[in-house]
């Protein structure tokens, strides 16, 4: 049988390569397919062509502990805090939404359809409603906040099964229609006459002799070591990594932020290698009418950001980068962001971070309302 690991490292050496090759042909695929993208996918295909299952694959947890950590910590200390200043607070503003939208429109939809076969017999009679909460929790939270929320609001087993192979299918679909859709918003922005397109600028000129590449390795990878060793906690990680991403980038007078940012985007491609073994291309199962409110339910979400992203003339790239940060998470969100200016990643990782934080207060909240409108 073919190894995970093997998988992973010639996806990751192929797409590396492919993408650097001045080919016609082949740059035309990467104008549709993105090299982060094809490294998500490849995976996918040769576990559905060999029908293996890699979703509980040991490379997981090693991609956990230290793929993803060297990645979040690479890329945030390429941020200068000037940079994330000059964004500004409308595409928090624009992130904040999607979140509120994910968690009352389910509520919302209920009460406005309370007579429809998909509410009173499915929602409320079947008691869907119980896997709408860890639905919240994992497009806002991720996979900690779904279990959470899973048990308070006592959802049952069957459903809750349900609820996660109908999650997975439709999170890998949004993650590449958000992958093209990024690509679409310099197109939107003419549109809808957007006039802040504005791009972040790197605040700095890189001047003096900087920290030798091998050295900057050694130092981000002492410090996930250590951090691993000190603490259990994967979010409290995520968070005390980006603080000191940002210390070493804007203290450190000598720090090679130029090499993190490049070192930063190849650990993203590994990251989306790793998480492309466990998409299952076979995944069949589920609800064809709760499927179709979770589509109308995932689909609001993004055009109630763009209404908002235009009432705040806001870059329509910040769209689908909200939304990943929403939906995705920390390894997908600056993935998306990657396909359209890498000097973005950080900051989709910032918002990423306020998603983990939040989603299972945001899920709390539609438990709350759900119980209202239904009991």
């Amino acid at each position: 049988m073919v190894t995970p690991w093997l998988i992973a490292i010639c996806t990751v050496v192929a797409v590396y390569y492919l993408d650097k090759w001045e080919n016609t042909y082949v740059k035309s695929v990467f104008d549709w397919v993105p090299a982060i993208l094809l490294a998500y996918i490849i995976p996918a295909i040769i576990s559905y062509i060999f029908n293996v299952d890699y979703a509980q694959a040991n490379i997981h947890e090693f991609s956990k502990d230290y793929f993803i950590p060297l990645a979040i910590i690479a890329v945030m200390s390429s941020l200068s805090l000037g940079q994330l200043r000059s964004i500004g607070v409308n595409p928090i503003l624009v992130f904040v939404a999607g979140s509120c939208f994910i968690a009352v429109f389910p509520v919302v939809f209920i009460w406005v359809f309370t007579d429809s076969t998909l509410v009173a017999d499915i929602l409320v009679g079947e008691q869907y409603w119980m896997g709408v909460p860890p639905i919240v929790g994992s497009w806002i939270g991720g996979s900690t906040s779904q279990l959470v929320l899973k048990e308070l609001v006592e959802c049952p087993e069957n459903i809750f099964l349900t609820v996660l192979v109908m999650d997975n299918l439709l999170v890998n679909v949004w993650t590449i229609l958000m992958f093209q859709g990024i690509k679409k918003s310099s197109w939107l922005n003419k549109v809808l006459k957007i006039t802040d397109v504005g791009l972040p600028e790197d605040l700095r000129q890189i001047t003096g002799k900087r920290l030798h590449p091998v050295l900057t390795v050694l130092i981000l990878l002492g410090i996930v070591v250590l951090f691993n060793a000190l603490l259990d906690s994967f979010i409290l990680k995520v968070v005390l990594l980006s603080l000191v991403g940002l210390v070493l980038c804007n203290l450190l007078p000598k720090w090679n932020y130029a090499f993190a940012l490049k070192a930063g985007g190849i650990l993203i491609i590994v990251v989306m290698a790793v998480l492309g073994l466990k998409l299952q291309l076979a995944t069949i199962g589920f609800n064809l009418q709760f499927l179709g409110f979770l589509i109308i339910w995932l689909g609001g979400h993004f055009i109630f950001m763009m209404a908002v992203a235009k009432i705040l003339n806001v870059n329509m790239a910040w769209v689908p980068i909200a939304s990943m940060a929403n939906v995705g998470g920390i390894a997908t969100a600056p993935a998306v962001t990657a396909a359209y200016n890498k000097k973005w990643m950080p900051h989709a990782i910032v918002l990423a971070i306020l998603s983990t934080a939040t989603g299972t207060f945001w899920g709390m909240l539609t438990i709350y309302l759900l119980k209202k409108v239904i009991l």
